[in-house]
């Protein structure tokens, strides 16, 4: 098996092997949604919002959480750009920003369930 440049194994490099070059308020942003996402609980909000929009009762219910503690978590990923809401009537209804966030939230577990 030969290496490229970097250590990695041929097959581990997709494409153009050359680093995304992105402008410090870019690498800023990403950390902090990496940040955000870092925490498990948190993780576990963003996995079960793969699967559609959600009120916070009904995530509470799937988590085991209270409702406050949920609405603070939600915020959290909210902040970073991670979900975004829709109000309905009394309801806040949360789903994941956009298909990038679903890719990165599918990736990382898929990923730790391989290690």
């Amino acid at each position: 098996m030969t290496s490229t440049h970097d250590g990695l194994p041929d097959e581990h490099v997709h494409g153009d092997a050359r680093p995304v070059a992105a402008s410090a308020s870019a690498y800023e942003s990403a950390a902090r949604l990496f940040h955000a996402a870092g925490e498990p609980e948190r993780l576990r909000l963003l996995v079960e919002l793969t699967a559609g929009e959600r009120c916070v009762t009904e995530l509470a219910e799937v988590t085991g959480a209270n409702m406050s503690t949920v609405s603070q978590r939600l915020r959290v990923l909210r902040d970073a750009g991670l979900v975004e809401r829709r109000r309905h009537g009394k309801h806040l209804h949360y789903h994941l920003a956009d298909e990038h966030v679903r890719d990165l939230v599918d990736s990382a577990v898929t990923h730790a369930d391989e290690l």
